[in-house]
């Protein structure tokens, strides 16, 4: 990036001040939320091995002299196959319509490169869009120089992006380029939020979120995908640990059993892992309290998912 570019991006002039709404799009599991998390400079989306992690539109605001970036990461597109994914597709569609810059990343390891990029559903989504769109390869540092190059070459063909940036999100390699060149597309506004706010979500939002993760750290197959976090009180006490009480709901007795596990073992692991990162995120000490209920087909409730926050 020249000097000129990265004086315009960080200057302080209210004049020359950009602020405005990026969107994270893509696969599942090419990196969009620990490329958030790299470039907030703090852990407000969740991250998991697992596809499909993420199931909400997650604002997260970066705050620099002379622009402030609104991103929003989005749960990965794909074809829904239930009532839930569909949920998760409107959030992912409501955040390209809001932004003013799309980021279309995509996997290194994984680019797709051949006939199938015709019947991607993230790739399908751009030839719609009416505004930049940034191409964003992630995890370069695990494939040679060479290959980075091809996968340049083969979606330089196939859309004109407005912008290319190899990176690894994971050890934030190119994401300070990306960020500042990013902040040259949006519009010349006054910052939407104070400095110092990183996302509007409530901290009740981003303690079911911490919750979710560990399951689907600890579980395999259908548990982490069939269950939801539901928090039914955040109690803040003078001179004591705040008191967290949440439910995790699955759709089968089968599935609460494996999730509580012997003599509730599976349950204390998630709940101390969780306690640990909410306390790290909320800096202060809470009692965490976890109870598992049945609800069947919760996923396929349109009732159910109002009340969990999914429309």
């Amino acid at each position: 990036m020249s000097e000129d570019m990265e004086q315009t991006a960080t200057t302080a002039n209210p004049e020359d001040f950009r602020a405005g709404y990026v969107a994270i799009i893509g696969d599942p599991n090419v990196g969009k939320s620990t490329l958030l998390n790299t470039l907030i400079g703090q852990k407000i989306s969740i991250v998991s091995r697992k596809a499909q992690t993420t199931r909400h539109k997650i604002l997260g605001i970066r705050s620099a002299p002379g622009s402030q970036i609104i991103f929003l990461d989005t749960p990965g597109l794909l074809q829904p196959a239930y009532l839930l994914q569909q949920a998760m597709m409107n959030f992912a569609y409501a955040a390209m319509d809001e932004a003013d810059v799309v980021v279309f990343m995509i996997d290194a390891t994984d680019p797709k490169l051949g006939p199938e990029i015709e019947h991607d559903t993230a790739f399908g989504v751009l030839r719609r869009l009416q505004k930049p769109v940034f191409l964003v390869i992630n995890k370069t540092d695990l494939v040679p120089k060479e290959t980075v190059a091809s996968i340049i070459g083969f979606y330089s063909v196939h859309y004109a992006f407005t912008e290319i940036f190899p990176i690894s999100a994971l050890r934030a390699e190119g994401t300070e380029d990306l960020a500042r060149t990013l902040a040259l597309q949006l519009p010349v506004h006054p910052p939407f939020y104070p400095p110092d706010v990183v996302s509007e979500h409530p901290e009740r939002f981003f303690v079911g979120e911490f919750i979710r993760e560990k399951i689907f750290e600890t579980f395999r197959e259908e548990i982490p995908y069939s269950t939801t976090v539901d928090i039914l009180e955040f109690k803040e006490q003078s001179g004591r640990k705040d008191l967290i009480r949440a439910e995790i709901y699955v759709e089968r007795e089968s599935q609460k059993g494996i999730l509580i596990g012997k003599k509730g073992s599976a349950l204390r692991e998630v709940g101390e892992a969780a306690r640990r990162d909410i306390e790290t995120f909320l800096g202060r000490k809470i009692f965490l309290e976890l109870h598992v209920k049945v609800r069947e087909r919760w996923r396929a409730s349109d009732a159910w998912l109002k009340r969990l926050g999914y429309h």
